[in-house]
């Protein structure tokens, strides 16, 4: 690759950086290594959707332009800039689905639990929230969710269980109560691909344009 080619990436990388560490960075936080890491961890794709989720007008209150804004988005499996920036206050959100009648996960939920484990691994301080009620047997998909992460290996302290939502929409609003309290500076939403615009457009919506929303598809 020439040093041409390699330019416009250069500056959009230390745009998005700069416009997301206004928000987003912790104190002490920025250094040569560490900015290493997040240019080694964010693609074209990422870039265009960290600068849409940050400044490029999904963050607002304004509903029709957070569904404007999404829809530009391109839904990936790649790390979110702003995780990459701030692994330490940007939430993992695991959304839930339907369990068996016995308990038990389907497939699908499954995926999307094997996908927030991977972020989970690659950033090992941040936090998580699984999102999801409707109990089966007398289990949640919430509960299930957080059994399925601590028998992968995520120590249980990192993962907190919101257990009352029966839709996207409750999933959004009641986990942005938690988000709230703990004063989280972003969250990364992991769902199907079939879902996760829908998602992205319900949390943003709860947020209002408080914090910035990204979302990571399930493959």
């Amino acid at each position: 690759m020439s040093v041409r080619s390699l330019r416009p990436r250069r500056i959009l990388v230390s745009a998005v950086i700069a416009a997301a560490a206004a928000g987003l960075a912790l104190p002490g936080q920025a250094g040569a290594e560490s900015s290493l890491d997040i240019v080694n961890a964010v693609s074209p794709t990422t870039l265009v959707n960290g600068a849409l989720s940050v400044v490029g007008g999904c963050q607002t209150p304004v509903r029709d332009l957070i569904v404007s804004c999404t829809r530009l988005e391109t839904l990936t499996t790649q790390v979110p800039v702003m995780l990459a920036i701030n692994p330490f206050t940007t939430n993992i959100v695991v959304l839930g689905a339907g369990l068996f009648p016995d308990g038990t996960m389907r497939p699908v939920l499954e995926s999307r639990l094997r996908a927030a484990l991977q972020l989970a691994q690659q950033y090992p301080l941040a936090p998580i929230i699984v999102s999801g009620g409707v109990p089966q047997s007398g289990v949640t998909e919430a509960q299930a969710m957080r059994q399925w992460l601590v028998a992968n290996g995520v120590v249980p302290f990192r993962i907190t269980e919101e257990n009352t939502s029966r839709s996207t929409v409750e999933n959004a609003a009641n986990t942005n109560v938690i988000l709230q309290q703990r004063g989280a500076v972003g969250a990364v939403v992991v769902t199907s691909p079939d879902h996760l615009q829908r998602a992205m457009v319900d949390f943003r919506v709860a947020v209002a344009g408080r914090i910035p929303i990204a979302g990571v598809v399930a493959p």
